[in-house]
């Protein structure tokens, strides 16, 4: 059962890089433990990109960042010392806790140009873990479980479902997972978790016999 539909509004980061905000929604501030949820791209930047389309340097505190790119490349760096670029079907997992700031940069796009496309999700941390000293942790190959069957290809970005459990250390139970559907192939939302949401990056698929359509909503 759908509880809620939720549109993606538009966002200026500066410089002329926008983001499809999801959350946090009016009537629905957070899901489980996800207060942010931006949506980039799918955008193509030119060779020689402008440095003003970066995100410069800014802080956090009391949460966590997680970027996972479909296409593209972001350098990351951070106060504690991090550099360390992102590419598709990766994570870059920073834990602001009491404090860091970090940057990211299109430097492949400047140089060769790129395609971006992927999703940064904000994790608030619970109650006496906000002050938790800050971290950097990068995750790709056997860090992030695959599966593919029955039309179905998955990978599990973070947190526990699909009887798997990714590498990046959480510090309240979640599962984020990245799932490619064939026409006509089903697949199942993980249970055990009091709210879930499905977002939709491309293509359409049918809920409950409602259809929703890529880069348009999450259905909660």
């Amino acid at each position: 059962m759908i509880d809620m539909l939720i549109k993606q509004r538009r966002r200026s980061l500066g410089g002329g890089l926008e983001v499809g905000r999801v959350l946090p929604f009016a009537r629905r501030r957070m899901i489980g433990p996800f207060i942010f949820f931006d949506h980039m791209g799918p955008l193509d930047l030119a060779a020689g990109v402008d440095r003003s389309v970066d995100v410069r340097p800014h802080p956090h505190i009391g949460l966590s960042t997680v970027t996972y790119l479909f296409s593209g490349e972001v350098m990351h760096r951070d106060s504690l010392g991090s550099e360390q670029a992102i590419r598709p079907q990766e994570v870059n997992w920073m834990t602001a806790g009491s404090g860091i700031t970090h940057s990211e940069r299109f430097e492949k796009a400047r140089a060769v140009g790129d395609h971006l496309h992927g999703i940064q999700a904000w994790v608030a941390l619970p109650d006496g873990a906000e002050e938790t000293m800050p971290s950097f942790s990068h995750h790709e190959g056997d860090d992030l479980p695959q599966w593919d069957g029955e039309g179905v290809r998955g990978q599990l970005i973070a947190g526990e479902a699909y009887g798997l459990t990714a590498a990046a250390r959480t510090h309240s139970p979640l599962f984020y997972a990245h799932l490619e559907l064939e026409a006509g192939a089903k697949a199942e939302i993980p249970s055990g978790y009091a709210e879930r949401a499905l977002y939709i990056a491309t293509g359409a698929v049918e809920i409950g016999g409602e259809r929703g359509t890529g880069r348009d909503r999450c259905s909660c």
